[in-house]
């Protein structure tokens, strides 16, 4: 059983803001913004929703399937894949684009600010979800707006299960468009903001909006996470980090693990622990593909953390 990945692939340049965001923007002047932040710490990092979502789901031990463009200078983020195992075959590169550059500043309340260059994103629409009977289960994940579109129409066409999730690619979609998406979808995934965007967006309350999937699934942080399906809702607690280094990609280590636990026919409960325990790991590493673990050190912590197993 596989899952396709479709999304962003692209370099993550990650500073560290050693002070607060709020300290130094006053809500009063926001029409006159003009900050500038001292960033001692800067890392380059591979990263991109697609990339870190199949990373985390090749440390479970499923197989992921990237569908993504890149650019003229992927080479060294190919040769990270194939070192870790990890498919490259429905990866299209564009000689005369970059690949997707994220510039991402942290401060010490792990706020983030991002500015990012789609590049070779922006023509995702050149690939098309394969009629494979290898792909089981797929994911739409931000990419260029055409490309999820289309990707979502071929899913659900070839009767492919997949979840929605816009994430940072959601201002680019009215009303009508995401619910469009969310008829086609299987199931849907957001932050807690990004579900506040989908209820003023498309004028349904989050109730209505999980009446359109088989599951909704709202991340809340260090609060844990909620998942609405079958008229009920689920509280998923937090799986406690051991200490918090970099929130980036958190949310894709969760998806992954909403992933791996559809592909493994869990429950919701279950399902949704495990996608927070791996959150929680990611956040205790910078970067985001620098954690590691094995599947008995993996299962070992989550009976340490929730009193049971999977």
């Amino acid at each position: 059983m596989s899952a396709l990945i479709c999304g962003s692939m692209a370099y993550d340049t990650i500073m560290v803001f050693h002070d607060k965001f709020k300290h130094h923007i006053l809500p009063e002047k926001v029409h006159i913004l003009n900050v500038s932040f001292l960033v001692p710490v800067m890392r380059r990092e591979f990263g991109g929703c697609a990339g870190n979502i199949a990373y985390n789901l090749q440390l479970l031990k499923e197989e992921p399937l990237i569908m993504a463009t890149v650019g003229h200078d992927f080479e060294p983020y190919a040769q990270w894949l194939s070192q870790c195992g990890i498919s490259t075959r429905y990866i299209k590169n564009l000689e005369d684009q970059y690949t997707g550059q994220a510039y991402i500043t942290t401060d010490e309340d792990d706020n983030q600010i991002t500015a990012f260059h789609p590049g070779a994103m922006n023509f995702s629409h050149l690939n098309e979800v394969p009629a494979t009977a290898e792909i089981n289960i797929g994911i739409v994940s931000p990419d260029g707006k055409l490309g999820m579109q289309q990707h979502a129409e071929q899913f659900a066409e070839l009767g492919i299960p997949f979840i929605f999730d816009p994430g940072q690619g959601m201002p680019m979609f009215d009303g009508e468009e995401l619910l469009k998406m969310l008829d086609l979808a299987n199931y849907a995934t957001f932050n807690d903001y990004e579900s506040e965007l989908m209820q003023q967006s498309t004028g349904l309350t989050l109730e209505q909006i999980a009446e359109k999937v088989d599951a909704l699934i709202i991340t809340l942080g260090s609060k844990g996470s909620k998942i609405y399906t079958r008229g009920e809702c689920i509280d998923i607690p937090a799986a406690n980090p051991k200490q918090l280094k970099d929130p980036t990609g958190c949310g894709d280590a969760y998806r992954a693990g909403l992933l791996y636990g559809l592909m493994n026919d869990f429950d919701w409960s279950v399902t949704g622990r495990i996608a927070s325990l791996l959150g929680a790991i990611k956040i205790e590493h910078n970067g985001t593909q620098n954690h590691l673990f094995t599947m008995a050190e993996f299962k070992e912590r989550y009976q340490a953390t929730f009193g049971s197993s999977f």
